[in-house]
């Protein structure tokens, strides 16, 4: 009898006593890191980063594509960032604070490129910043290791990159030439002596040899927006002007002098017609007599016809 009322006072004694167990073991939830907000920093970044748009596609050297897939970061004062070469560039504030910043500096759009030379990697279509997105360019070294060397913000949602690696410092390693098909390359080659033989001007030139560009996939065809339109605008209201007007007229009068000396120099006609000169004269016609007289002379088989 009095073993069957230990059993039973024992088991009386763990059902009161398991609730407690239980209930302090969900209490050590509360001492791990809280989990508060979207951009907490124990949470993986790719829950909390949410890009506008997927990266470009690979363009440029070749020799530079090992570096896609990989990153690189740096951290300066309370701030972490990151570079994944032709993807993006993060940002992500080292505090313990429940709304840590998290946030993209940039995705992967386009080359700079100057002189003939890759300068840069344009990162835009970042985070909202103001009435912009922000945007990053990343420049591109020689050093003896890939790593993010630099970070700075010259100007407000404009980031500058400093990038080093080894994989550029041929001095042939970044020029934009080698890289074009064939199809382009001469193109290139057409663009290059019509300049010499001054048959467009630097302008045109410069934009000639951007269609190139973007045509390889180096550049992103300019994006129409609002306020250079009413920059032309203005421009054009500008003309109406009477200084202006003969400004312009004083520019267009050299322009066709020049044009003139230049077909000169290469025996094109460019003789206008006078007031005396009939309209088929200058147009180089002839008379349905004329023409006839013409075709019998050297046409036997015709004159036969017609005889």
């Amino acid at each position: 009898m009095a073993a069957r009322l230990s059993v039973l006072l024992l088991r009386l004694g763990l059902a009161v006593t398991g609730p407690a167990l239980t209930a302090a073991a969900k209490m050590k939830v509360v001492e791990e890191p809280n989990a508060f907000g979207l951009n907490n920093p124990f949470l993986p970044q790719t829950n909390r980063l949410q890009p506008k748009r997927d990266p470009s596609p690979l363009t440029g050297p070749a020799h530079l594509f090992r570096l896609s897939g990989k990153c690189f970061s740096l951290v300066e004062s309370t701030y972490k960032y990151e570079f994944c070469p032709f993807h993006n560039v993060t940002q992500h504030e080292q505090t313990f604070r429940w709304n840590a910043y998290s946030g993209v500096l940039g995705i992967w759009h386009e080359w700079e490129i100057t002189n003939n030379t890759f300068t840069g990697m344009w990162m835009r279509d970042g985070d909202s910043c103001r009435d912009r997105s922000r945007q990053s360019k990343v420049e591109l070294t020689c050093g003896k290791n890939n790593r993010l060397a630099q970070v700075s913000e010259p100007s407000t949602c404009v980031y500058a990159l400093t990038f080093e690696t080894p994989l550029v410092c041929h001095p042939h390693s970044l020029l934009v030439y080698p890289t074009l098909p064939e199809a382009l390359q001469w193109r290139w080659d057409e663009v290059e002596q019509d300049l010499a033989d001054e048959l467009i001007t630097p302008q045109g030139y410069e934009k000639l040899l951007r269609e190139v560009f973007e045509d390889a996939g180096y550049l992103k065809a300019p994006r129409e927006s609002e306020p250079t339109q009413q920059e032309g605008a203005t421009r054009g209201l500008g003309v109406e002007t009477l200084e202006n007007c003969n400004k312009v007229r004083s520019e267009l009068s050299e322009e066709i002098k020049r044009l003139t000396n230049l077909l000169s120099l290469h025996g094109i006609p460019h003789e206008r017609p006078t007031a005396e000169t009939s309209h088929a004269e200058h147009l180089g016609q002839q008379s349905p007599t004329e023409m006839t007289a013409e075709q019998l002379q050297g046409d036997p088989g015709l004159r036969g016809n017609i005889l």
